[in-house]
Formats: C-alpha cells, structure tokens, sequence
C-alpha cells in the first residue's frame, strides 16, 4: 500500500461536508452495491418484469453523484476498480454498462484528480485491442478522457452549450431534441404524462425556467472547479459571486469558453498549466470582486448538467419532419447564435425560398418587360437585391404586387442559384461511404457488416457500427444536430422509416438540410394499455404477436438497452396510473433524464434495411402505388378471414387441398453460402406473414421471412419450405380476388384491392439522381464505377443504441 494514489484514500473523501440541501455523502461499499445491483444479468431477459427497477436504479445512482459532488468521485473510484476486474475475469458484458455509467458520472463529477484520469485513460486504450463493438467504445472515450485529462471541463462545456444553444463565438454547435409519439399509442393520460414530464425539466426547483444565464452561471463553475480542485477554489462563493452578479456574468462565460477551446485548438500542450492559471486569475476576479475574505479553497458545490432543450409532438398526419428540422435551422440561423460563411449563407438560406415556402402557397410573378441581363437595365433602375432570404419579398400580398405592376417600376426578385457541382452530388451519399469504408462495400441489398459469429458479413448479418478505428474517411461536421426520439410500437417506427425515405427523396432532389444538418434516431418502445381496437390490433391479440419486435430485437443484441429504455416503456403506463391516482403529488422529471441519458450516451448505431414495395390494383384505372416498410408486411384475402383454422384443416384434410385462393411467388432465396437463388410456385393460402426483424438470435438474418397462413402441401418435386427467406419478393393473385395489404401493423397504410406486390431493398434516393445522371451521358446499361461501386445502394434506418450489437 505504499504507492496508494491520493483518491484512494477514502476517508479524505468522506471528510467533506455535504452542502446544506444536498444529499449525504454516500459510502463505497453502499456505492458498489448499487454498481453490482445495476448491472444487466442473464435472467433479466427471461424474467423482463425486474428489468423497470434496474433503470429505475441506475437514474437513482446518477441522482446521488448529481447531488453531491463528493459521491462522484467515490463512484468514478469504484467503476474504474469493477471495470478492471471485468477486464481481468474476462466479463465483457459487464464492461459497456460500466463504461457508460463510469462515463456519466465523469461528466456529473466536479472534479477528477489527474492520477485517476490517468488510470481511466490506461484502461479505455486497452479496449482498442477488443473486437468489436469494444474496440468503437473505446477508441471514443479514450479520445474524450485524453481531451478531458488536458482541458478540464470541456465536454461538460461543449455539451450544455450546444444543447442549450448558448449565444458564443468559440463553439458554433447547436443540438435539439425532438420527440415523436404515436396518438395511437399515447392515450390522453399518456400524453399528459409525458408532456408534463418534459415542460417540467425546464423549471427549477425554486421555479420559473432558467434563463442562458444560469446556464452561464453552472458552466463557469464547474469549468474553474474542474481545473482548480477543492484545494484552489472554494465553491459556495464562487456560486455566491456568480448569482450576484446576474447578466454580467456572459463576459466570464465568454472567456471561460474562449480558454477552453483556444487549449482544444492548440491540442492541449503542455501540462495544462497556463489554461489552470488563466482560470485561477478569472476565479481570484469574479470572488474578489465579491467578497474580501482572503481567497481559501473549501468545499465544491454540484454543478448537474441540465437536461437538453426537447420538443414534444404528437405525430399526427399533418407533422413533416422536414418542415419541422427546416423551422428549427431557419430560427438557430437567422438569430445569428453562430456566424456563418458567406458562402455557407448565400448556399442554404439563399437557394432555398421554394423549398421553406408552404406547397399550398399562392406564388405572384411580376412582369417584366426587358432582357432580364443586369446590364440591360435602364440607367436609373434599382440594383437588384441581394440573393440572401428576403422574408418580407415572401410574405408579399397580392395588393403589394398589383401596385408594382400598376406602378410599371421594375421589381427583381431574389432568384435560386443553382451551383451543381461534384460536392453536391455526392453529399447524400458521404454518410454511407463513410459508414461502409471498412465493410468494402454493401450488396445490393444493403445488408450489415460482419463481426457475429464469424458468418458471412457481406450481406447477411445486421449491421451495427462500423469500427472506427479502420475507417479512413473524417466524417464531415456539421453545426446542427438533430435527435429524433421515437415513441410506440412497430407502427411509428414504419412511419418514421417512410418518413426518413421522403426526407432523402426531397434532399436528393434540392439539397438544404443534408450538408448543415446530422440526424440521429432514437427508440423508445412503449405499448399502450389503450391502443384503439382496429382489424390490425385484433389479428396481432389473436396471434399474440410482439406489438414491439424492433424493440425487443435491440433489448436482445444491447443488454443495457433493455435495462434502462426498454424499461422505461414498461414504465411510462404505470406512471401515467399513478398520477391518477395521487394528482398532486410533486415528482422528479424520470422520463427526461432517462431520454436525456439516451440521447448522450447511445450513439452506437444498428442498421435495419428499410424495404421498397410496389403495389398493383385490381382496377386498372387506378395507378399502382410506392411505398415502404420497416418491420412488417401483412397479406390477406377479406372472404376468407372469417374462417376458422379448425374449418381449414378440416378442408384440407376432405378435399387434399388448402383453403384460400392461388397465387404465384416469386423470390430470390437467401442461403448462408451466399449463393442466392430464384424460385418460384403457385400455392393456394389466405395471406402471409413478411417480417424483417428476426425473433431470436439464431434467425438474426439481415433479409425478409415469409410465413403463408396455411402451410403448403409437398409435391413429388420438391418439398415447400414453411419459411422463406429472401430480400426480394413479388406476390401476384391468379385468381379475380383481391387481398389487403397492410405496412408496419399500421391500419392508418392499409390497401384494398390489391392484384399484386413487389418487395426489395428501398434504393438511397441519393444514389437514384447519381444514376439518373449517369445514364443521361451514356446509352445502354450503366456499369458502376469509381466510388459507387464501393457504395450502398440501399437505404438503411440507424437506430442509435449504447453498443450497437454484441456477440
């Protein structure tokens, strides 16, 4: 025990005080027990009601540290001693919880100790030895603590001011939160909860919100506490001198801010003895200034980083994504929290005026009785405008451009430029390249990566994350971070997939969001005990059928998903009761700093391949229609969906025959060998089955299964197989009956009448447009070449989680 490091030491932690209001400082072993009760176990998917008490702990745990800074340190201490035991024992699936918790309570800590930052780095450097999904873990936290260690503070700098959107010059990053939930799914009751849960995050205890200034007032404290310590720095006059001084205190956020990213610029040199002095003379000046005791150093007080800025809306018929990211990045923009380029301005504000303009939007042309060239204007015309945003020539009313008419003076509205270049055409497929650089390529499929078992990691396996440590390409930075949590079951996650299939569709054609803002997906799956009755919900309570298969298939691969977000979709209902029942009682925001601790923590994406479908009508003056689906597709024949199964084996039995109607199948099969090949029959069924997300581990196949109501009769030729998997299907009535189809379990896209469908991987429109132009310069078909024949053609839905998928 000679060479025990100062932290471990942990009376000298049991020392200090708690603060008045605070809670008490919690000893280590009451700290391991919570660690070790948080953990995710083998029977917590076997037995899925204990699963809502370990979320319920691991928020309870993170209170605790966020109320006292001296339990943070005690439980960094005592997460950095589990995850080296799990490294030495071998229990990797203890390793990612950990990481994550361990990574949090950094961020809520006041202050780490250099020899302990040390240690934390030692260990997240060894991970980049592991497979993956260690290995990407890893190499980001081993990049945030090496950052962290040389400039205290900054992630809880950059963090806060980003997700509060604070006005700065130093940090022009800017992240919202919006959140999605299915009316379908979110009773009246839900939605109250819910939406009470997320205003109230935004008041304080005292009440009243907290304005940019308190936010101001917590980064500067905890910058200073961070790089000075308990030693240097005495923090209830700090936070004393901070209070006082009111709207004064953004000249020290500014500066504070400034140092911070002025270090991160110079790439944190030296031993960050110039940013602690130039941080110690702000400290002597704000307490000076306030208080003439002698400076001391003391006590730290909790700085607990506020929850993000979140938007709650119920995803009615009428709510565009595009719309609503377009409204969020116009307002960040035109209030000037960041200066933009002149070329980055005149590019998105400028060249965009139809597309921010409503589609029901009546649209009034001057006109104009010249050449329409600059130069062939009179001598005395007015100079044409400015090619930036003109609201006011937006809003113009029709009376404004009659008396310009009437007036006969030239008026010159602001044009779109349009500047093709190869840049533009490859932005919307940059993200693919990126994620797809050390895959060497996508089928046509857009199938996953490897790393499960050692399969074929070409096409068929799920694809998770790609490992970051061998992906050559940076990926490009953009100022705006959009994080889109969705709320209910498979039916808002096919909306959300068609939802994203249009958002690409628009940008392809006119690109404005893409290049400035990166969107990241979330899930939260929650069924509701209310969901209206409907034809869907019937047949999925008389199959007993998982409502919340994208859910569950997460909860299997990411264990501490399951724990803490699967979980709070149990929770949310039993929430919801119990402010019925006590109305008045005052509780904690529980749903928002669980999604809070989503959204900051998960970013370890799985991939799930949206799929395109076309689909035919009986009538033949009715178009077919596009469309896609996420999780499940569902066939039926409405004559005989009133028959029973006992009356159909009975049939079967008499007449050797199955009940139902013929029809011709035609699909690719998918073998493990990879050798795919084409088949097709006729069968005689009442409907079928499409699924995308397997059930069980063992099935985890990135392509479709079909399942026929009624299974087929074998032949002397060969024998039916029960389920078939393919990535590329087409059903066709043979036979003057129609059948339903319905996408996603989603009575709300259902079709009647339907002759046939055609089912395969949804195309990324952006790889559409490069084709289309392509083919445009040259006859006949078009062969990949260069870069594309190193893309993914598809369209894949990343679905953020904690570690992605582990084997």
């Amino acid at each position: 025990m000679a060479n025990q490091a100062p932290w471990d030491n942990a009376s000298s932690t049991r020392s200090m005080e708690p603060p008045a209001g605070c809670s008490p400082t919690v000893p280590e072993p009451e700290l391991y027990r919570s660690v070790m009760a948080i953990l995710p176990r083998e029977r917590d998917s076997q037995h899925p009601q204990d699963c809502p008490n370990k979320g319920m702990l691991r928020w309870t745990l993170h209170k605790k540290v966020q109320n006292n800074p001296a339990n943070g340190l005690s439980l960094v201490w005592v997460l950095i001693k589990e995850l080296e035991k799990a490294e030495r024992w071998d229990s990797r699936k203890y390793i990612i919880p950990l990481l994550h918790t361990l990574m949090y309570a950094i961020i809520q800590t006041a202050y780490i100790p250099d020899e302990l930052y040390k240690r934390i780095y030692d260990f997240c450097k060894r991970l980049l030895t592991f497979p993956h999904p260690y290995c990407t873990v890893g190499l980001s936290y081993t990049r945030q603590i090496k950052t962290e260690r040389s400039i205290p503070g900054l992630m809880y700098q950059r963090m806060v001011t980003a997700e509060q959107r604070l006005k700065n010059e130093h940090y022009p990053f800017q992240e919202r939160v919006f959140i999605l939930a299915d009316p379908q799914v979110f009773s009246a009751s839900l939605e109250q909860v819910l939406s009470g849960d997320i205003v109230g995050t935004s008041s304080s205890a005292a009440g009243g919100s907290p304005s940019p200034f308190d936010h101001m007032c917590i980064m500067v404290q905890h910058s200073i506490q961070a790089a000075l310590g308990a030693e240097q720095c005495n923090g209830p006059k700090l936070a004393r001198a901070l209070k006082d001084m009111g709207q004064d205190v953004e000249s020290h956020f500014q500066e504070v801010l400034a140092a911070l990213e002025q270090s991160a610029e110079e790439g944190g040199r030296g031993e960050g003895g110039a940013l602690r002095g130039r941080l110690q003379r702000l400290y002597s000046v704000i307490v000076t200034d306030a208080d003439s005791e002698p400076l001391s150093g003391g006590r730290l007080c909790d700085c607990p980083p506020p929850n993000p800025e979140m938007s709650f809306h119920m995803w009615t018929e009428d709510l565009d994504i595009w719309r609503v990211l377009a409204k969020w990045f116009r307002s960040s923009s035109i209030s000037e929290q960041f200066s933009l380029s002149q070329e980055q301005e005149d590019g998105d504000l400028g060249d965009s005026p139809g597309d921010l303009m409503p589609p029901d939007m009546t649209r009034f042309s001057v006109m104009s009785n010249d050449s329409g060239i600059e130069r062939d204007l009179p001598p005395g015309a007015d100079p044409p405008p400015s090619s930036s945003l003109d609201s006011a020539g937006m809003t113009a009313t029709w009376e404004q451009c009659k008396s310009e008419q009437e007036s006969g003076r030239l008026s010159r509205r602001g044009g779109i430029k349009m500047k093709p270049s190869v840049k533009d055409g490859m932005v919307l497929m940059q993200d693919t390249l990126e994620e797809h650089a050390s895959l060497g390529g996508g089928g046509g499929g857009g199938g996953g990566s490897g790393g499960r078992g050692g399969r074929r990691g070409a096409t068929l396996q799920r694809r998770a994350g790609s490992c970051a440590t061998q992906n050559p390409f940076s990926k490009q930075q953009r100022h705006f971070t959009a994080r889109i949590v969705a709320m209910g079951d498979d039916r808002v996650m096919g909306r959300l997939a068609k939802a994203y299939y249009l958002f690409r569709k628009r940008e392809a054609r006119r690109l404005f969001l893409t290049m400035k803002v990166n969107l990241q997906f979330y899930y939260i799956p929650v069924c509701g005990a209310t969901t209206p009755v409907s034809s869907v919900t019937e047949n999925l309570h008389r199959s007993k059928e998982n409502p919340c298969t994208l859910g569950s298939y997460l909860s299997m691969v990411d264990p501490w998903y399951n724990s803490n977000i699967k979980s709070l979709g149990c929770m949310i209902p039993k929430l919801a009761e119990m402010q019925q029942m006590n109305p008045g009682t005052s509780k904690e925001p529980f749903v928002s700093d669980v999604i809070s601790y989503y959204v900051r923590t998960g970013q370890q994406p799985v991939y799930f391949t949206i799929y395109f479908v076309k689909i035919t009508f009986t009538s033949m003056i009715r178009d077919p229609v596009e469309d896609v689906f996420l999780t499940h597709l569902e066939m039926e024949f409405p004559e005989f969906r009133q028959i029973s199964a006992s009356v159909r084996d009975k049939q079967k039995k008499s007449s050797g025959e199955a009940c139902g109607a013929m029809v011709s199948l035609n699909y690719r099969k998918v073998t493990l060998s990879g050798r795919d090949v084409d088949r097709g029959m006729s069968v005689r069924t009442t409907g079928a089955q499409i699924t995308a997300i397997p059930s069980n581990e063992a099935e985890d196949l990135n392509c479709l299964t079909m399942t026929l109501n009624e299974p087929p009769a074998k032949n002397k030729n060969n024998v039916v197989e029960s389920k078939i998997r393919s990535s590329n299907i087409k059903i066709r009535t043979l036979e003057s009956r129609h059948f339903t189809v319905t996408l996603d379990r989603d009575c709300r896209r259902s079709y009647r009448d339907v002759q046939s469908v055609e089912i395969s991987p949804c195309l990324d429109p952006g790889y559409c447009v490069q084709k289309t132009i392509r083919s445009k310069f040259k006859l006949g078909e078009v062969k990949e070449a260069g870069l594309s024949k190193y893309m993914n053609k598809g369209l894949p839905l990343p679905i953020n989680t904690f570690a992605g998928i582990i084997t």
